[in-house]
């Protein structure tokens, strides 16, 4: 895939794959620093975390767009030679396989959803690297969550290894420590 570097950052819970991954973007020297956040305002306890992460960029030079649902519709947003952080895979997973679910038909039921979903966000991927000038995505471990649906597992391994595949660099991050491993 041509474009910008890209950059694949996998880890647990506060194993400090964000800061890791902040601090790559920092480091890279762009004017323009983009914070595409995946997280859903939902309770109390993830809007104070979306409200921190907001005003702890705000004075660094990061520009923040949500990206919730429909995460191709950021591409635009993006400007040319922007260095962008992805945060993260595993939040953009949880809301699109189970899009729909207050419906009665969650995509991961609906035959051919998450496929669909899976080029989209191949292809999102492809032109956000057209764009910009380092690409650093972040995401949990396949099994750090605890969702009893394997099907969750089974998507995000997927989208691990084809993320691993195309990055120059695949880390895992363990206590604030990083493990490259391409």
């Amino acid at each position: 895939m041509a474009g910008s570097e890209l950059i694949f950052i996998s880890g647990g819970v506060r194993s400090g794959k964000s800061a890791y991954a902040e601090k790559l973007i920092r480091e890279h020297g762009s004017s323009e620093r983009l914070y595409l956040a995946s997280g859903q305002k939902g309770d109390a306890e993830m809007d104070e975390r979306i409200h921190k992460h907001r005003r702890d960029r705000q004075f660094d030079g990061w520009t923040t767009i949500e990206a919730q649902v429909k995460f191709e519709r950021v591409v635009e947003d993006i400007p040319e030679g922007a260095a962008v952080l992805w945060d993260c895979v595993t939040t953009w997973l949880a809301n699109e396989l189970y899009a729909g679910w207050e419906h009665g038909t969650p995509c991961v039921e609906t035959e051919g959803c998450m496929e669909r979903k899976w080029q989209e966000l191949q292809m999102t991927i492809a032109r956000i690297r057209v764009r910009a000038s380092l690409f650093v995505i972040v995401s949990n471990e396949v099994l750090d969550e605890p969702i009893k649906d394997p099907s969750y597992q089974r998507w995000l391994g997927r989208i691990h290894i084809w993320l691993a595949s195309e990055a120059v660099q695949a880390i895992e991050m363990e206590s604030g420590l990083a493990f490259h491993r391409k």
